[in-house]
């Protein structure tokens, strides 16, 4: 192997570069930074990047992104979302978890929406919580339209939300909506507070509701769906372009004992792909990211649901190499060796700060690391390369710690397991028979 990259290293900011360190080693993917860390798939960002354009034109998608533990399934979600950020798209983030689903009687979709909500991001406010500034962009939207117009601001607000009371449960969140604007133009901080607890989705009774704002319904278990495509409209109202939802760990479904559950969760996911198929939602988008088997499985996975199954079939002509990323579902591609080298490269630049004057190994030490993993794990280290990049950089932290060490010598001290997750797949009861999750599967991966 004797690819090189030529290419100037770039300037990381130090805050970029310690996000980066800090999450690789720590087996996890750093919110900052990506860029500097990419490699390969280009074909795969392509697609993703034309559903992103997709719904900041006012369509919508839905992709399945499916990759082996390791393989990077979080940090295309991640990418994806910055690309998304960059279209001026609002994007809401969650891990689906044993309480958190898309479907449940006991409030577990309900916590879902809420951690959606909590995660909430514009490109303006990346890290999350962001509801605030959506709402007060649209009252600032709406007070210039007033002006424009000659109309007082209650009246603009309630014409700019007329729309969305012709939705399910539109009447409500329009009510909500109007309130907060109203406690915001007052200085009420309270009726603030309670409008955005109940756009987070966070009470658990009408009555609670109907007391602190006068509405009926609330966010709950049976309208988390309807929910989000409020939330979609009002966005593009507020004068983002859309509202692009990530949700990483669909293999908390598959891990469901209860065939039941399974089955209303699939339904849900079903009713979002027809409803993107057939064109009936406007500037939404959904990427999810689960393992083959939550997908292929015809006994628990998505293929044991027949409807879904025969819409996301792959292209049978797609063979012998060819690939077709027209469908709905999205399989990531092995990094190829070369592409493993670029990311050592990348990587050792990422802990030089962009200074290739401070790099602590050699191109000699990365071929050098690249053939001890393949002698200790076989193919599995570029196929599913978590645990490759995390033992690269502790090697680099121990290098840049103790000046005097040798890599040739602490290479052979270096023990890099193979990634993967045995008994993932087996499902764990919780005592309420459903699938627990385990600490593993609650973390974010590369």
């Amino acid at each position: 192997m004797t690819v090189t990259v030529t290419k100037p290293a770039p300037n990381i900011r130090p805050r970029d570069r310690d996000t980066i360190v800090n999450a690789l080693r720590a087996g996890v993917v750093p919110r900052l930074g990506l860029q500097h860390i990419q490699v390969g798939r280009r074909r795969e960002i392509e697609a993703l990047l034309a559903d992103v354009s997709r719904v900041a034109d006012g369509g919508a998608a839905l992709r399945f992104v499916v990759g082996e533990y390791g393989a990077g399934k979080t940090f295309f979600l991640f990418l994806v979302r910055q690309l998304a950020l960059a279209k001026n798209l609002v994007v809401m983030q969650a891990d689906l978890a044993p309480d958190r689903r898309l479907h449940a009687t006991g409030g577990q979709a309900r916590l879902l929406y809420a951690e959606l909500a909590r995660n909430l991001a514009t490109r303006a406010a990346p890290d999350g919580g962001a509801m605030r500034n959506v709402l007060e962009r649209f009252v600032a939207k709406a007070v210039e339209d007033g002006k424009r117009t000659g109309r007082a601001t209650e009246d603009a607000i309630r014409a700019g939300l007329a729309e969305l009371q012709e939705q399910v449960g539109g009447y409500d969140f329009a009510t909500v909506v109007a309130a907060y604007a109203a406690a915001h133009e007052d200085g009420d901080e309270a009726r603030q507070a309670n409008a955005l607890r109940w756009l987070r989705g966070e009470y658990a009774t009408r009555t609670e509701a109907r007391q602190d704002l006068g509405v009926r319904g609330i966010i709950d278990d049976g309208n988390v769906y309807d929910s989000l495509k409020l939330l979609a409209r009002f966005v593009r109202l507020a004068g983002y372009a859309g509202l692009f939802v990530c949700l990483d760990e669909l293999v908390n479904l598959y891990k469901l004992q209860s065939p039941q559950a399974r089955n209303q969760n699939y339904e849900q996911i079903l009713r979002v792909l027809n409803d993107v198929l057939q064109g009936t939602v406007e500037g939404l988008g959904f990427v999810l990211g689960g393992t083959p088997e939550f997908l292929l499985d015809t006994r628990r996975g998505l293929y044991s649901y027949e409807a879904l199954q025969s819409r996301l079939a792959g292209n049978s002509f797609a063979t012998d190499g060819l690939v077709d990323l027209s469908g709905p579902v999205v399989r990531l591609q092995n990094l190829t060796p070369e592409e493993m080298l670029v990311l050592l490269e990348r990587l050792r630049d990422v802990f030089a700060g962009g200074d290739r004057a401070r790099h602590l190994v050699p191109d000699e030490a990365l071929h050098a690391f690249l053939d001890h993993c393949r002698a200790r794990v076989g193919d599995a280290y570029f196929r599913t390369p978590r645990n490759t990049v995390k033992a690269f950089v502790d090697l680099l932290a121990v290098l840049d710690q103790n000046p005097g060490a040798d890599w040739r010598e602490r290479l052979g001290a270096v023990a890099i397991p193979e990634d993967g997750a045995a008994d993932a797949s087996a499902p764990a009861d919780d005592g309420d028979g459903e699938a627990a999750g385990t600490d593993d599967l609650a973390r974010l991966r590369l």
